[in-house]
């Protein structure tokens, strides 16, 4: 059986990351958006990635960023990752990958009836991976829904996905038999409040 990888984003907090990585996680996700609740500092997060042991991916969330802004942050957290849930273009990631800091590009969409692969397989050449996550007017990611796993089919992904949305766990062994997804990414449902980590939930 495939191993599921396991991604917590909205890490803001030392004491939470050293949680997740007892637990066994994969990876950690750092958000750089002013508008979220999660929203870190590249400082902070410098902080935490460098007490972090060796083979725990870092993964830089960034909402319609200009790239040299990404950049500089990808290069000074040393992040391996730069996931992207705004309107980035194909090129853009493109460029990010070619001529940016090290690091690979994971796109996410906000999954709803109307995306088809036609909106996604532009993307194919420059990413590692595809996020969907549940569509919000107002949010991008983090709001505790989850969303109809079975649109995925449609989309005839090419890439690895990983799935985001709600995920929790109650419902987490639901989403893997329906879905299995090459990694899941949880948040708000591992959280007390936004940005701050329930540990009992983690393990």
């Amino acid at each position: 059986m495939t191993r599921i990888r396991i991604k917590m984003c909205g890490v803001t907090r030392i004491q939470d990351a050293q949680a997740a990585v007892a637990a066994g996680v994969d990876a950690l996700g750092f958000i750089f958006h002013r508008k979220s609740g999660r929203n870190i500092d590249p400082d902070r997060a410098r902080a935490i990635i460098e007490q972090l042991p060796p083979f725990i991916d870092t993964v830089g969330v960034f909402v319609d960023k200009k790239r040299s802004e990404v950049e500089e942050i990808i290069d000074y957290c040393r992040l391996a990752y730069a996931q992207l849930h705004g309107r980035e273009t194909p090129k853009y990631c493109e460029r990010l990958v070619r001529f940016g800091a090290p690091c690979q590009v994971i796109k996410a969409f906000q999954m709803t009836p109307e995306l088809s692969p036609e909106d996604i397989r532009p993307y194919d050449e420059h990413v590692r991976g595809y996020l969907l996550d549940t569509y919000h007017r107002q949010m991008v990611g983090g709001t505790g829904e989850t969303f109809d796993w079975n649109l995925i089919d449609k989309l005839k992904l090419k890439r690895p996905l990983l799935l985001a949305g709600g995920l929790k766990p109650d419902n987490i062994l639901a989403a893997l038999n329906a879905v299995h997804p090459y990694a899941v990414d949880v948040n708000s449902g591992l959280e007390i409040q936004p940005g701050i980590k329930d540990h009992s939930l983690i393990k």
